[in-house]
């Protein structure tokens, strides 16, 4: 097997301590204080027909189980157990306290100066690469981020439009990417129909802030902003491809499906520093990976797609994190697996 240096470019190491107190559901914070009552949730939802409610169960038993960890260097030492030594992780903080949520125990400066704190480990730091988050309805958002950027180091930016804002939100055009193409930082959005979401939106309005096409206004004005939409569109728009397919008389059909709207994007040419990662998705349904074999025979758009895993946003329940990324290597073999561990990664982050 060939030395390739990994860099994973989307996991988190927050912990509960960093979420809304109420979030997904008031009835989480009696979990929280009760942890046996997921068991008894678990083996409820296990035993009805559906499978929705079994997975949300499961997946808040999994988030439960790593968020519980004490501390962020904590949470970043269990996904150490999964990569190979020499393995890099982007590490994104997530803004949760202006989500409609309930209180956060820990604020966004604590947060930040835990993760700085993380990048300075002697044993741990190499193998930590920063990013900032904000909110821009913060009213000290831009101060924090560049007391992230100037007094920690920080190399890139985290957005999250779907908790309340759009990506074309004033702060960040006037302000934030501004700077991100100034200092040559990459930034992360989340794009994919799931995911956290301001508690008085409704699905339709956090996706159309989501939707690949709400970012093109920022690709335009910011054409040197290398921008990577986070997830590849999400698990259901690659399972509806992969399911149903694109009705070939409706001409919209390939706009609709984020999956392929973001392969277009890309393959355009119009946005030549737009890049993606299969964070979560692929993780998630490993069914993926022969469709992903399939979008990398474009060299465009395979020069474009990063390796992510959504540490610990997902955590299998039959599969571990390290058995999902081997079956990768193994789909797409080494020279494309490298591509989009090492060689991809290291241009977004600025460092070919």
């Amino acid at each position: 097997m060939s030395d390739i240096r990994i860099t994973n470019c989307h996991i988190h190491t927050l912990t509960a301590a960093h979420a809304p107190l109420y979030y997904p559901a008031p009835p989480v914070a009696a979990i929280r204080a009760w942890p046996g009552l997921l068991h008894g949730l678990r083996h409820a939802a296990r035993l009805q027909p559906w499978e929705g409610p079994h997975e949300a169960v499961l997946q808040l038993d999994h988030f439960r189980k790593t968020g519980c960890r004490e501390s962020q260097r904590a949470v970043f030492l269990e996904a150490l157990r999964h990569y190979p030594a020499s393995a890099r992780f982007v590490v994104l903080p997530m803004d949760l306290e202006y989500c409609g949520h309930g209180p956060v125990p820990v604020g966004l400066k604590a947060q930040h100066r835990e993760l700085y704190e993380l990048s300075r480990d002697p044993g741990l730091g190499h193998r930590v690469i920063p990013f900032a988050t904000l909110h821009p309805d913060r009213p000290d958002a831009v101060a924090e981020l560049r007391r992230c950027l100037d007094e920690y180091g920080f190399r890139g930016v985290k957005i999250y439009p779907r908790l309340g804002y759009a990506p074309s939100h004033e702060i960040l055009m006037r302000e934030v990417y501004p700077l991100c193409v100034e200092r040559g930082l990459p930034v992360v959005s989340h794009c994919s129909r799931g995911g956290v979401r301001h508690r008085r939106w409704t699905p339709a309005r956090a996706d159309a802030v989501t939707d690949p096409a709400a970012h093109v206004p920022v690709l335009r004005a910011f054409p040197e902003l290398r921008l990577c939409l986070a997830h590849f569109g999400g698990d259901a728009d690659w399972l509806s491809f992969l399911a149903e397919g694109l009705d070939p008389l409706d001409p919209e059909a390939r706009r609709r499906n984020w999956v392929t709207k973001i392969a277009d994007m890309i393959e355009s040419g119009a946005y030549p520093n737009l890049y993606t990662d299969i964070s979560y998705t692929v993780f998630k349904v490993p069914a993926c990976m022969p469709l992903l074999t399939l979008f990398m025979e474009s060299e465009r758009l395979a020069a474009r797609i990063l390796f992510g895993s959504d540490f610990y946003m997902l955590r299998q329940e039959d599969l571990s994190e390290k058995a999902v990324s081997i079956r990768l290597r193994a789909a797409l073999g080494e020279a494309r697996f490298r591509q989009i561990a090492e060689t991809n990664p290291e241009t977004w982050l600025g460092e070919r």
